[in-house]
């Protein structure tokens, strides 16, 4: 879709301080976990990934923190309110394997909530490890539980489960046991630092990056990534190690919307 559809606000799920998740009426055709909708508020449209997918409800919800003026201005919504969705855009995760361990940090849970409900569904075992700074900004734990997954918390300030970094989870977890597929969203710095494990396990993976994205489309060129040229909006937002290994910037450094570097 091309165009905005203008929608109503049909629920509204308070994740944590910090984040809602809005529940729109939607029929379901091809959306995957770890795609996203460009989302308009009648004055700007910003990329946000799709945190929930229901084809039995026809229903798909985004999940959005309160980080700046546009997002702030979504909180402030209400069920009944409208909003624009475009969209889905991008490849999203692939659902593959037998035993998946699914790595998320803060915000990028959203995708990875997602694709847990959608993976469990297909008899694939998921263990997840859920990232936070603290436990009231743990995301989605009573959803990852419902679909059957096995839910593994950490905290920055060891209010919730293990105290540390998503990163040092997710290595004790490799460690332990035989995972042969692993998929992750969430800060860059800590994706490549997972990037750098599954390397040494020699794991398939797969990574969901986050870029300055304007058009959705591909037209731009906003988020094209070094040195490939890869747009993100289309030939990600998800992407393979073995394609990460060729992307230069990653785990380095982002561009703002006037194509200036931006260290990780």
């Amino acid at each position: 879709m091309q165009v905005p559809k203008v929608v109503e606000i049909k629920r509204i799920e308070e994740e944590s301080p910090t984040v809602k998740t809005f529940i729109f009426d939607w029929k379901v055709d091809s959306e995957k976990p770890g795609q996203f909708m460009m989302v308009w508020n009648f004055e700007d449209e910003k990329p946000m990934s799709i945190s929930l997918i229901d084809n039995i409800k026809n229903e798909i919800g985004i999940s959005i923190r309160n980080v700046g003026e546009f997002t702030k201005q979504i909180h402030k919504l209400q069920i009944g309110d409208k909003l624009g969705l475009r969209g889905p855009y991008g490849r999203g995760f692939d659902i593959s394997g037998i035993k998946v361990l699914a790595v998320g940090g803060g915000i990028g849970m959203a995708p990875i909530v997602a694709y847990s409900e959608k993976a469990s569904k297909s008899g694939i075992e998921v263990h997840i490890v859920s990232a936070a700074s603290t436990m009231d900004e743990l995301l989605f734990s009573k959803r990852i539980k419902r679909s059957g997954a096995k839910l593994l918390t950490c905290t920055d300030d060891g209010t919730h489960g293990y105290c540390g970094y998503g990163t040092d989870l997710a290595e004790k977890a490799l460690s332990e046991e035989d995972y042969d597929m692993v998929v992750s969203c969430g800060p860059e710095i800590m994706m490549k630092k997972l990037f750098k494990m599954v390397e040494k396990y020699r794991i398939p993976s797969q990574f969901s990056l986050e870029r300055y994205m304007k058009c959705g489309l591909g037209l731009c060129g906003q988020c094209c990534v070094d040195d490939q040229g890869w747009r993100v909006c289309v030939e990600g937002p998800v992407f393979w190690q073995d394609e990460l290994r060729m992307i230069t910037e990653f785990g380095k450094y982002k561009r703002d919307s006037s194509g200036q570097k931006h260290k990780i």
